[in-house]
């Protein structure tokens, strides 16, 4: 179809389903229902997690994929896996996360969140090890990496609440931009905590904004800390790239005041956005972009050959030919076999643009 594309690297987007039809795949859930029982003991849970964990892993890199993540296993939904590690706020109800079938527990603000740790810096350490344990695929040798992920600090502010600030609750960050800003400082630490262990990619999801363009300036502000956090580590010579990805909603309009911010690349779902590859090829991108191509919350798997069509349009429009291709977001949506499906086709499309 062309010639070779050197700046083009298959990533997954994040999630990646934790149950299926076989045995192995069914660890997890029956663990956690054991657990529910008495059963088994949180480190029966955790032995599942590290399983599943390899497994998804072993996956991304036997699908031919160049960045993988560790599938967020671990995560029971995109809120509350990190409130939950923070003082001061308590998980409510079930709420619906976004228009998925997913739901996820609400965070509720009691007073100033705090830290009581790293949030997922253990979970890439393992994710890091794990996939230096399995052999590297023939042409992959300096180009296979793993990179963490964070829900960015704005859409974590949409799903919680804040406390009555009434009786002794002074202190509750009580507007949306309090309790985002708080989000803010409180991964921005983690940024420099990821970078010191290795991380030199890390992919911040802000899929809230696409339906709030109205709090832009909220939004933009919220991500402040996380970029100070990135300046800081390459002060020090480390090699770190911040990611911003955004998915659930049409990209288009809020297109060039995405690409204006201080982020290093900007994941854009395509498959919501049906008018955004028209505009990336006419207006081209000034950053590198991760172009979310594939339905990841459609079963049916995309033609090799109309998706490099699209991708052979775009590349020369975005600065330096650097892009990534990938799912539109998480694959948790679909069933195994479907995402291992997806993420199989990235190296056919690959080859088609090779030619």
């Amino acid at each position: 179809m062309g010639s070779s594309s050197p700046g083009l690297y298959l990533s997954s987007t994040g999630s990646y389903p934790r149950v299926g039809d076989t045995p192995d795949l069914q660890l997890l859930e029956r663990t956690i229902a054991a657990l529910d029982r008495g059963e088994r003991t949180t480190a029966d849970l955790l032995d599942a997690q590290n399983t599943v964990t390899r497994g998804a892993i072993a996956d991304q890199v036997k699908a031919g994929l160049d960045i993988v993540t560790d599938g967020q296993i671990r995560w029971a939904d995109p809120i509350s896996y990190l409130a939950a590690k923070l003082d001061n706020v308590e998980l409510q109800g079930s709420v619906p996360f976004f228009d998925t079938e997913k739901s996820c527990r609400q965070p509720l603000f009691r007073g100033a969140p705090l830290r009581r740790g790293n949030l997922v810096v253990a979970e890439y350490s393992f994710a890091r090890n794990a996939l230096g344990h399995l052999p590297t695929p023939v042409n992959k040798a300096g180009k296979l990496a793993i990179k963490p992920v964070l829900t960015g600090p704005y859409t974590l502010a949409k799903f919680s609440l804040s406390g009555s600030t009434e009786n002794g609750g002074s202190g509750t960050p009580a507007t949306l931009e309090a309790r985002a800003i708080a989000y803010g400082e409180i991964l921005a630490p983690e940024i420099e905590a990821l970078s010191q262990c290795g991380a030199e990619l890390i992919q911040i999801d802000e899929p809230a904004i696409l339906r709030n363009p109205g709090e832009w300036s909220v939004f933009a502000r919220a991500l402040e800390p996380l970029l100070h956090a990135r300046d800081k580590a390459k002060k020090t010579n480390r090699k770190l790239e911040l990611a911003l990805y955004l998915y659930f909603g049409d990209c288009a309009p809020l297109y060039e005041k995405l690409l204006e911010l201080p982020v290093d690349i900007v994941g854009f779902d395509f498959v919501s956005s049906p008018k955004l590859d028209e505009m990336v090829a006419s207006s081209g991108s000034p950053k590198p972009l991760a172009l979310g191509l594939l339905d990841g919350r459609n079963q049916q798997l995309e033609t090799a050959a109309d998706v490099a069509r699209v991708v052979q349009r775009l590349l020369p429009r975005i600065q330096g030919g650097r892009a990534y291709l990938g799912p539109s977001c998480g694959l948790e949506y679909l069933s195994s076999a479907a995402a291992l499906a997806k993420l199989s086709l990235l190296p056919k499309i690959l080859a088609e643009l090779n030619g």
